[in-house]
């Protein structure tokens, strides 16, 4: 499997937005902070957010390598439920308490779509102030959803650097941007 090249945007805010976000009218939600999730809680979260976007950082680590991750004091995950049912997850870095990053935010595919993501992600944005930092930091790339970058300006993050970076992906992903780098390298062209 070749390796994908992507492009890695790095966004900050230095204050509380003033935006807030309603709840969707749709489907009923409750985010709940997940205490030391078990592994496979975790596991399965990371697959069901992240396999449609190349998400592979912690799909290769071993069970103590992730537990001490996940585990780790200033770890936060909050799980997004809607009508019951994991709807995303948000996963909090506030080790450093002055600059709290927003490691690891995302819907689950069926939920995308529903009015959920502006909603969650104000949610988990003022959860990060809550901690009183004085910065809050997020990246994504173009592996990631395509309004994955928009929102995250939209909910008052401001981009301050970009790199690129390649992503080698685990088996078979359904990434369209996968698919076009596949048949460009089988056509010759990649």
């Amino acid at each position: 499997m070749r390796a994908l090249q992507t492009t890695v945007t790095f966004l900050q805010m230095h204050a509380r937005p003033e935006r807030h976000v309603a709840p969707p009218s749709g489907p009923r939600t409750m985010l709940v902070r997940a205490d030391r999730p078990p592994l496979h809680f975790y596991r399965y979260l990371y697959e069901a957010v992240g396999k449609p976007w190349v998400w592979v950082n912690r799909r290769r680590m071993n069970d103590a390598d992730l537990r001490a991750a996940i585990h780790a004091e200033g770890i936060e995950i909050y799980v997004l439920h809607a009508d019951g049912s994991p709807a995303g997850y948000a996963e909090l870095d506030a080790r450093n308490p002055a600059n709290v990053e927003l490691a690891y935010f995302g819907l689950v595919p069926e939920f995308t779509g529903a009015g959920l993501g502006g909603f969650f992600l104000n949610a988990a944005i003022g959860l990060a102030w809550d901690k009183g930092p004085r910065r809050v930091h997020v990246q994504t790339c173009t592996l990631d959803h395509p309004r994955a970058l928009p929102l995250y300006q939209k909910m008052g993050f401001t981009p301050f650097s970009q790199t690129e970076a390649f992503v080698l992906p685990i088996g078979d992903e359904p990434h369209p941007l996968v698919e076009a780098q596949r048949r460009a390298a089988a056509a010759g062209l990649g």
